[in-house]
């Protein structure tokens, strides 16, 4: 059996399964519970009843669905782009996955095991699965020079010490083209692109499996973007690791991703072989994106997709209503009465709608 069909057959690196992280709104906040508290009980009047009135019951708060059961599988060695708009659940997915946040619902399998098992229980394992930031700036210490930044996690995880630690951090900078006598500079002596390849470095130095890119390059320039964009390229293929890239540049995942996801209000609408997905959209948020890629070959504007009105609102959301509804110019009763489920299109593709 060759490489690319061992590949093939493998069990996915990371599969997400009904995932869903709800936050809650609405709800009283510290500050009028607390001043209630101060306030301590209230004194009766002397006209007093005997017995008071019962109190109204409390209604719960409302639930804001960032990410609302989301299921799919990412393979070892793939480069993955997550695309849709502000807003839509690409960051918090993002967080779930590397931990900073827990599901509301439903798992995430990293590697065959239950990955809040592993935070939970703090598994040396979770090391496997490291972040760029979408800001470079924000993202690191001020205090750290660019040599303390990138050694961090090695003295932490590793426990690397002394000349170890330097041949270490000097080979990272390296991998990332960072000259070596930046390595003494705090962040603000760094360029935006020297502090952007300062966080891969951070990011690679422990070895990941599973790097998840959060908009890594939206804050630098456009001539640095690209340089940027072609190491990240290099480095999963000359480090094997597999990639979620969080991005609103379509021609980014065009360029870079194997494979796309596309979220709308929490949900994933489609999902398949960037090819094929950039070729034959199946669903109409998707189309919708891709008409608004800037084209310069003359296309007729007549043949653009439009997505006229207002988003739904995440919060509380109808389960039986699809959540294009109200934007989507091919929208029936049927969809305001059946929400659509993710169906498999052709050979590797899925889409959420019932026309697709």
């Amino acid at each position: 059996m060759n490489g690319a069909a061992e590949a093939e057959s493998a069990p996915p690196l990371i599969q997400v399964q009904a995932l869903s992280r709800r936050f809650r709104v609405g709800a009283p906040g510290l500050f009028p519970r607390l001043r209630a508290r101060l306030r301590g009980p209230a004194t009766a009047p002397t006209t007093a009843p005997t017995s008071a009135p019962a109190r109204p019951p409390t209604t719960p708060g409302s639930w804001l669905h960032a990410v609302d059961d989301v299921t799919f599988a990412i393979k070892r060695g793939e480069s993955v782009g997550l695309v849709g708009e502000s807003g839509c659940g690409k960051s918090t997915l993002a967080r779930l996955l590397t931990g900073l946040i827990t599901p509301t619902g439903g798992q995430i399998l990293f590697d065959g095991r239950d990955l809040g098992e592993l935070h939970r229980r703090n598994q040396p394992e979770r090391f496997r699965i490291q972040q760029v930031f979408q800001d470079p700036t924000d993202s690191l210490n001020p205090r750290f020079s660019a040599f303390d930044a990138i050694a961090d996690p090695l003295k932490r995880i590793q426990g690397l010490r002394g000349a170890a630690l330097k041949a270490r951090v000097r080979a990272l900078a390296e991998q990332v083209a960072l000259p070596a006598p930046l390595l003494g500079r705090l962040p603000h002596q760094l360029s935006g692109g020297q502090k952007a390849r300062v966080g891969i470095a951070r990011a690679i130095a422990v070895s990941p499996s599973l790097l998840v890119l959060d908009e890594p390059t939206s804050a630098l320039d456009v001539s640095v973007q690209a340089v940027i964009l072609q190491l990240l390229d290099e480095l999963r293929a000359r480090l094997g690791m597999t990639y979620l890239f969080v991005t609103h540049d379509l021609s980014v995942v065009k360029l870079l991703c194997n494979r796309v996801i596309v979220m709308y209000l929490g949900r994933v609408v489609e999902e398949g072989p960037v090819d094929a997905v950039f070729r034959r959209p199946a669903h109409p948020y998707t189309k919708g994106l891709l008409s608004a890629i800037p084209s310069a070959d003359g296309r007729d504007e007549s043949s653009r997709v439009r997505l006229d009105g207002e988003p739904r609102s995440p919060i509380d959301p109808d389960p039986r209503v699809c959540c294009l509804d109200g934007r989507c110019p091919s929208a029936t009763d049927r969809c305001r009465q059946e929400r659509p489920v993710l169906r498999t299109i052709g050979t590797d593709q899925r889409a959420a709608c019932h026309f697709a």
